[in-house]
């Protein structure tokens, strides 16, 4: 599991996926084109709270149970399983930075925290990979 990111204090509201398994054509070497690996991802969404400044919803709007207020996680999901299956990618590295400017197109999300591992490249390891993360430089909850 990894850590949220740290934006304590600012309204955030985290929306995650975890440990996500999917077989994708990853990597650089030819044997990594010739058949799919597994690999692991992990979704951190850092999403603005809504707050009572008249944009976005109200604070009289928290209690409301409705899910076109809020990051749809399932939408999410669709959206990571399509980019891994687009096609071949080179390194994780690119996988991950794609992933995050699909989460970061919901302009609620002001930070994203992205985990890709392989699973299966060495046997004395449980997984290699890369996390990043990416902030809006407007870090403000009003939606702006």
């Amino acid at each position: 599991m990894i850590d949220p990111p740290r934006l304590a204090g600012r309204g955030i509201r985290h929306v995650f996926l975890r440990d996500m398994v999917l077989p994708a054509s990853i990597g650089i070497y030819p044997h990594e084109h010739a058949a799919k690996q597994r690999i692991r991802i992990n979704v951190d969404l850092g999403v603005a709270e809504e707050t009572a400044t008249g944009t976005g919803l109200s604070r009289a709007g928290v209690g409301r149970d409705e899910l076109g207020r809020v990051v749809d996680y399932e939408a999410v999901a669709r959206s990571v399983r399509a980019i891994v299956a687009a096609g071949h990618v080179m390194l994780v590295e690119t996988l991950a930075e794609r992933l995050a400017e699909i989460c970061m197109a919901d302009d609620r999300v002001k930070v994203v925290r992205i985990r890709v591992e392989k699973l299966d490249v060495f046997d004395d390891l449980a997984s290699v990979g890369v996390e990043i993360e990416r902030e809006r430089t407007n870090l403000s909850t009003r939606g702006d």
